[in-house]
């Protein structure tokens, strides 16, 4: 494993760890290297490198990348499909916002 990985061993929970190799990613999800590629063209993931240059992806890129695939299989153009998941991540990160200022205001007695 390059330099700039720590041991494995201590990642097994880390979903953010760039595990999958290209090859192994692309296995995973049915998909092929050229769609992953395209992926990151897009900008909706962006693979880690390793020394060597090659392309390592971690469980959570793999999800992003399955959900792209779902919609791409469903008919919808890959950028159209990167755009879509970019607002369903920003919807969830706000809905999580929302409910977390909502929490603290319950804590604080004042209930909106």
């Amino acid at each position: 494993m390059p330099a700039e990985y720590p041991p494995v061993a201590g990642h097994l929970d880390d979903d953010d760890y760039p595990a999958y190799t290209m090859g192994r990613a692309a296995a995973v999800l049915g998909t092929t290297p050229a769609f992953l590629r395209a992926l990151g063209d897009a900008g909706l993931i962006a693979p880690l490198r390793s020394g060597g240059g090659h392309r390592r992806y971690s469980r959570r890129q793999l999800r992003v990348a399955a959900r792209a695939r779902e919609l791409v299989d469903q008919g919808t153009p890959i950028e159209a499909a990167c755009r879509i998941i970019t607002l369903e991540d920003g919807l969830g990160d706000a809905l999580r916002r929302i409910e977390g200022m909502r929490r603290k205001l319950d804590e604080q007695g004042l209930n909106i």
